[in-house]
């Protein structure tokens, strides 16, 4: 740890997430395994709603901290709870406007509780034992990649809304409240659901420094030697860079055994060799950790310990395995070029725009709108490239021109 016990966020935050199916709650909960067995007092937490964190240790887990075995502890968190705590007054408005429409109460409350609360709640939880100085190291179980991308630019788009939607929507209602209230019965929302909204929010912030920042808190990719399980996690690396984490690991799990010799798994070990060929070109600089395919089902603290303890080997799990800078900016002669990390990205998914002092950054179906430091802003976009998965946007002061000039940018840098 390069951070002493005790103090206050020391915290390491380790992320794993991968497909479903790789092998992602294994691999987190025997990460926690051998974090807690080498010393360090370690936290595991799951924000997969299928939580089968409990099922990999073979041990029930509760809504708070619970010690499971010495310096290890593991929670599963109650989503109902949280929301009952932070959603009350909002969900009640919410449910309110649903019966003026014309639904039943019981369709009302449904629709009142929005998808993706859990993992909300789930990134208070992780600042808050993160900050709490009783954890030298929290793990965090992550949904499917899918979720994990949604779950992790939340607070950047959360941010976003409250600090320029958010006042504007509570001014207008406070203008239209009284007129809505002579000409309709929709319900209109009072102070209280505002004020409910805003404590929502402040429950995330300090969420993205604190996950952004490659010393406290590190991704670990898990995939398995499989074409489309790799296609996903190059498409998963690709968007954490965009949002500002850090992957710092990739385990590839579930390999065959150097000592099966049966001609029946020959055509699978040549897949395999093959397959992680791709993986370690692709991922480098990245280190890649391999994990056998066990010989059984891997339950329990015993064999998770051991599981771990061979994956991490003599590297130390809580350690920062890779470090990198996925947004930066450079100064060549007069020019500013400001880079970003997009590792696998194509120039046909790639867009991008530039609005007052926002550079909007899209690729895929994932958007970011990256605020532009004082040193930008005065200055024109002269160019844009995108070569070896780095996107480079140039800045000067002789150029007008708008950067969705420039989204035909080759992948060679032309």
């Amino acid at each position: 740890m390069t951070t002493s016990p005790g103090d206050e966020d020391s915290a390491r935050i380790l992320l794993l997430t991968g497909k479903g199916g790789v092998g992602k709650t294994t691999t987190a909960a025997a990460t926690a395994a051998v974090c807690a067995a080498r010393g360090a007092r370690t936290l595991v937490l799951s924000t997969d709603p299928a939580h089968s964190l409990a099922d990999a240790f073979d041990l029930p887990l509760a809504d708070q901290p619970a010690p499971l075995h010495g310096s290890l502890w593991g929670q599963q968190l109650d989503a109902q709870a949280r929301m009952e705590e932070s959603w009350g007054e909002i969900a009640d408005y919410l449910a309110e406007v649903f019966r003026w429409a014309g639904l039943d109460d019981v369709a009302a409350e449904e629709l009142a509780v929005l998808p993706g609360l859990d993992e909300v709640f789930a990134l208070s939880d992780i600042r808050t034992h993160a900050r709490s100085g009783e954890w030298d190291v929290v793990v965090v179980d992550c949904a499917p990649t899918a979720e994990t991308i949604r779950l992790l630019s939340l607070p950047e788009i959360l941010a976003w809304y409250m600090e320029r939607v958010f006042p504007v929507s509570r001014r207008v209602n406070r203008l239209v409240s009284p007129v809505l209230g002579r000409v309709t019965s929709l319900p209109v929302a009072g102070d209280e659901v505002f004020g409910a909204g805003r404590r929502f929010y402040e429950r995330l912030e300090g969420v993205k420094e604190l996950l952004g920042d490659a010393e406290r808190a590190s991704v670990r990719l898990v995939v398995n030697p499989e074409r489309m399980v790799i296609a996903e996690a190059r498409r998963t690396h690709t968007y954490l860079s965009l949002f500002g984490y850090h992957v710092d690991a990739v385990v590839a799990n579930r390999l065959l055994p150097a000592e099966i010799d049966d001609p029946w798994f020959d055509r699978w070990k040549e897949l395999q060799a093959l397959h992680m060929s791709s993986i370690e070109e692709g991922f480098a600089p990245v280190p890649v950790l391999r994990a056998t395919l066990a010989d059984t089902e891997i339950i329990g603290l015993e064999a998770l310990e051991a599981f771990g303890s061979a994956l991490y080997g003599e590297a130390d799990p809580t350690s920062v395995l890779h470090r990198g800078t996925p947004l930066r900016v450079r100064r060549v002669g007069d020019d500013h070029i400001l880079e970003m990390d997009l590792p696998f990205a194509e120039r046909d998914v790639l867009e991008l725009a530039r609005h007052a002092d926002e550079l909007l950054v899209k690729v895929g179906p994932y958007r970011r709108a990256v605020v532009l430091p004082d040193t930008l802003r005065r200055r024109d976009v002269a160019g844009a490239s995108l070569r070896d998965g780095v996107l480079r946007i140039t800045f000067d002061d002789r150029h007008e021109g708008d950067v969705s000039q420039h989204e035909g940018a080759t992948s060679d840098g032309r």
